[in-house]
């Protein structure tokens, strides 16, 4: 007897969530397994019972790479196979809300201790625990796979690249210069700042010159303000920084900091409105005369195009480039050319921009900075030449970039807009 259709349809409805149940469950326990019923006392309980190391996710509820890892990196079998025998894991949200359940209230004071001993800034972070509770490693930021983030985690149980191991090692007195340098290194790499100024520091302390490749790179990455120790060094040695980093080097750092320091009070004073350009150039020239201009036309730049004020932006880029645009970086120039092409409609400007995106790869053939030219090629109506470089940026790609690169032609061959 053949049911009726909407019979079949209703009573499918009805049983379907019930037949799916368990095959959802199947999927989520092929993933790594979390705690979320325990307290951090009963996970390091647990932990020393079972002879396990302690995997915490530290995360907060805003951060899209901790989204990213929670539904994509972790809910993967090959995640779990490596993880739920070794491992009792936890995660942690150390941020607070309106939507916080009890559980997660519960381990409010724990969160902030933790995130406070640990000097948690960038998220994710992720701390690895031995079985008595004592911190082994830490590691920062999301992957585009399980295997790579697994990679980053074994490094846990080497005795080399452990991480605070190592800095134990400094806090009991080793130092010697080639593993200052590593640790400093190592300690940037999973965003440990406040330890890792400590150790750059005294890495400085045993070199007698600053001025190699070595103690530059290190300088660079630990400047991280204009109160810090090397922005002197920076600002009044650009030459001979430049000379072992290569031309703009120092100048491109600085530009940076001084924007860090003299904008965002600039905007903060302004309560919503535009900076007040002349006087923040102003203030800036009393210490950094050399610096100001350039920095207050490019504080400019960036302002309007955080805003998204196209029109503002439109003349600060345009101004901004024909006055130092010959200190801009490659990633800048593909930055530049890619927003006005996306949002600016006085074509004169696009064609400017045709010019910024050809200077990015120059020097080095990268098909995203290609696919900005081809583009602008395209919006200028220039269909033809656009189409042959899109072939170059997507020859020299694979897997999805290839794809979009390729899509990107088809509109192109059929007329269709690739911009705003």
């Amino acid at each position: 007897m053949r049911l009726h259709s909407s019979v079949l349809s209703f009573n499918l409805t009805r049983i379907l969530p019930f037949l799916l149940l368990p095959l959802l469950s199947i999927a989520q326990d092929k993933g790594v397994q979390f705690d979320h019923q325990s307290s951090w006392s009963a996970i390091q309980a647990r932990a020393k019972a079972e002879h396990k190391y302690i995997f915490m996710d530290c995360f907060t509820t805003w951060c899209g790479p901790c989204r990213f890892m929670a539904t994509t990196i972790f809910p993967q079998e090959e995640a779990g196979n490596y993880f739920n025998d070794k491992f009792v894991s936890v995660k942690v949200q150390l941020d607070t809300s309106a939507k916080d359940d009890a559980h997660v209230r519960s381990w409010y004071a724990d969160a902030h201790n933790i995130m406070a001993r640990y000097d948690i800034r960038a998220f994710p972070t992720y701390l690895i625990f031995t079985p008595d509770g004592q911190a082994l490693h830490r590691a920062v930021g999301s992957t585009q796979t399980a295997a790579e983030f697994i990679k980053n985690i074994q490094a846990a149980f080497d005795t080399n690249a452990a991480y605070y191991p190592q800095l134990a090692q400094y806090q009991a007195g080793r130092r010697d210069s080639s593993f200052l340098r590593k640790l400093a290194g190592q300690a940037s790499d999973v965003y440990d700042m406040k330890d890792g100024h400590d150790i750059a520091d005294a890495y400085f302390a045993t070199q007698s010159d600053p001025f190699t490749p070595g103690s530059l790179n290190l300088l660079i990455t630990y400047t991280q303000s204009t109160d810090d120790k090397g922005f002197s060094i920076l600002c009044d040695h650009s030459d001979k920084v430049d000379q072992v980093l290569g031309a703009g080097a120092a100048e491109q750092r600085v530009s940076s900091l001084l924007m860090q320091a003299y904008l965002r009070p600039a905007v903060k004073a302004a309560g919503g409105k535009d900076p007040d350009w002349k006087t923040m150039q102003k203030s800036m020239s009393e210490k950094y005369p050399a610096y100001a201009a350039e920095v207050t036309s490019k504080s400019k730049v960036l302002y309007y195009q955080q805003h998204q004020d196209w029109p503002h932006f439109q003349g600060a880029i345009v101004g901004y480039m024909q006055q130092y645009g010959a200190h801009a970086t490659a990633a800048e120039l593909n930055d530049y050319a890619w927003t006005v092409f996306q949002n600016c409609r006085d074509m004169t400007c696009v064609a400017d921009a045709l010019d910024w995106s050809k200077r990015s790869f120059n020097d080095k053939p990268i098909p995203g900075y290609m696919d900005a030219y081809a583009n602008i090629l395209y919006k200028m109506g220039k269909k033809d030449d656009a189409i042959t470089w899109e072939q170059k940026a997507a020859d020299l790609s694979a897997g999805d970039e290839k794809a979009g690169y390729q899509s990107t032609i088809e509109k192109m061959k059929k007329g269709e807009k690739t911009w705003n």
